[in-house]
């Protein structure tokens, strides 16, 4: 209990300096076209997370998920083909990075470093549940495994620091997917992508929902570094 008591508690807010340069390096990272295509297995963790949890609040059966080294995924749910649920449980994936990185900014901003280290493992951990192959089930492994390592051995301001690089890159990252999905559609490539399988289910056109993804996002980024920098 007082181990509990003690990460539930706020701590002190981390200085303002240790957050600009976990937004820098978050930037970076999403920025670098050799930094990105690894670190965004991280955001696939959380795009599919997103469809998986949507799948089970809307009375879907989650038959599992499956991450790939091209930092693709798969989600697969059984239920009604058509309907409100299906529908939340597809738009879910795009937005999900950045509602969380506003969630652990909203943490940050209150002094729950801790906490918010140990949701990451818990969210990891319930992933790790519904995995369905190997590279997916390692690439949850090494994730938690990175968290737990500093939440065990790192001082406490490397501890804020990497928080604040989490929320960061979750707000940050979660952008260039969806312009991604775009090109990859204006390409001709992309028409199972979740914006062509939404058009199927609603009759409303691809680039409406693209532009719903990215308003979400951007709104989540405007509002996590507001919190994180106001």
């Amino acid at each position: 209990m007082e181990i509990l008591r003690r990460s539930i508690a706020a701590q002190p807010a981390a200085p303002q300096w240790v957050l600009v340069v976990a937004a820098i390096l978050a930037a970076l990272t999403v920025l670098s076209d050799r930094l990105w295509p690894i670190s965004r297995h991280v955001i696939t963790i959380a795009h599919e997370g997103g469809h998986a949890l949507a799948a089970v609040a809307t009375g879907r059966r989650l038959a599992g998920v499956r991450l790939h080294s091209d930092t693709s995924g798969v989600t697969v749910s059984s239920g009604r083909p058509t309907g409100a649920g299906v529908v939340v449980t597809v738009a879910a994936g795009y937005t999900t990075p950045s509602l969380l990185g506003l969630g652990a900014a909203g943490l940050l901003a209150t002094g729950r470093t801790s906490l918010l280290l140990q949701l990451c493992v818990a969210l990891l951990l319930a992933m790790l549940v519904v995995i369905r192959n190997g590279f997916g089930a390692l690439s949850v492994l090494g994730s938690t495994a990175g968290i737990l390592a500093v939440s065990w051995f790192a001082p406490q301001t490397v501890r804020a620091g990497f928080a604040a690089y989490i929320a960061c890159f979750l707000l940050l990252g979660a952008i260039r997917p969806v312009i991604e999905v775009q090109r990859g559609r204006r390409r001709r490539r992309a028409g199972d992508s979740d914006p062509d399988q939404l058009a199927r289910l609603t009759g409303l056109p691809p680039t409406l929902w693209v532009g719903f993804f990215g308003l979400v996002n951007l709104g989540a980024l405007a509002g996590g570094l507001a919190t994180l920098f106001g």
